[in-house]
């Protein structure tokens, strides 16, 4: 299979990065349209994409080199070749939050309510970026047979690309991918409960994303490792964990989004201030 989309021989444009794009634009999109369904303020909302954007993709990277350092220590001109693959989500996740805490603490923001209105846009961001895993030939399963993928049922071409090393692969990408969108239309369905309360909607995405990724990463085969614990199941039990504490403790919350809204003299934009 082809990892280029497009080679000019001078320049390559990567189905990695096409798919890394679509996702980040197809993201911020929803949550642009989730901050104007709660009315939040718009200019300020696109300050916090672009550099969370940022700031996400550096801490994906970063995640993963520091758990792959014995070969970027000896290929350190590597490190910055994005392109080839090697965007940790959890250290995308862990980035994009530490500037979101920033972020929010400098305009005064409710946080949880900020992460409300992001994870939607996340999490079908998520699905759409494993499709670019697929075309690297990474995030794969354990080997199993072509009959396997065939009962799967899944297209043909996603079979082929699943050979990979010589032997036939557990398409897990396509596993995490689809129960993200789940995921995505799941949260879609949830925030329109009227008695939702500020911080619930990003524990059911910790619950959701926990789970799903602790069960893919028992199925793959190239993952990051910490000792011989695989560091992402570990990072998925403390979702579990602070998604189920955030429900928890906002069910005496008697904070719903209309009562955590500041209008403004114009009574036109809301601030999503505490």
């Amino acid at each position: 299979m082809k990892s280029e989309m497009f080679d000019f021989g001078w320049i390559q444009i990567k189905w990695y990065s096409f798919f890394i794009l679509i996702a980040m634009l197809l993201g911020c999109i929803v949550v642009y349209k989730e901050a104007i369904r709660k009315r939040a303020l718009k200019e300020d909302l696109e300050d916090l994409l672009f550099y969370g954007l940022l700031s996400g993709i550096l801490g994906a990277r970063v995640y993963y080199v520091l758990f792959n350092l014995d070969y970027y220590l000896p290929n350190w001109p590597e490190v910055f070749q994005v392109w080839n693959g090697g965007l940790a989500i959890h250290g995308g996740i862990i980035g994009g939050l530490l500037f979101f805490i920033f972020y929010c603490r400098k305009k005064k923001w409710n946080l949880l309510l900020s992460l409300d209105i992001v994870v939607v846009g996340l999490i079908l961001a998520q699905s759409i970026g494993r499709w670019g895993n697929f075309f690297n030939q990474e995030a794969y399963g354990r080997i199993t047979s072509l009959k396997t993928l065939q009962n799967l049922h899944i297209p043909n071409f996603v079979i082929q690309g699943m050979y990979i090393d010589g032997f036939y692969r557990e398409p897990t990408f396509l596993y995490e991918s689809l129960f993200s969108f789940i995921g995505f239309l799941f949260l879609v369905g949830i925030r329109k409960i009227s008695k939702l309360k500020v911080g619930q909607l990003c524990g059911a995405y910790l619950i959701w994303y926990g789970i799903e990724r602790g069960w893919i990463e028992a199925l793959r085969s190239d993952s990051l490792m910490l000792g011989n614990l695989k560091i992402a199941q570990v990072i998925s039990i403390i979702f579990i964990l602070v998604g189920i504490y955030f429900l928890i403790k906002n069910i005496k919350n008697n904070k719903y989004y209309k009562k955590e809204k500041i209008l403004l003299e114009n009574q036109e934009e809301v601030c999503i201030r505490k």
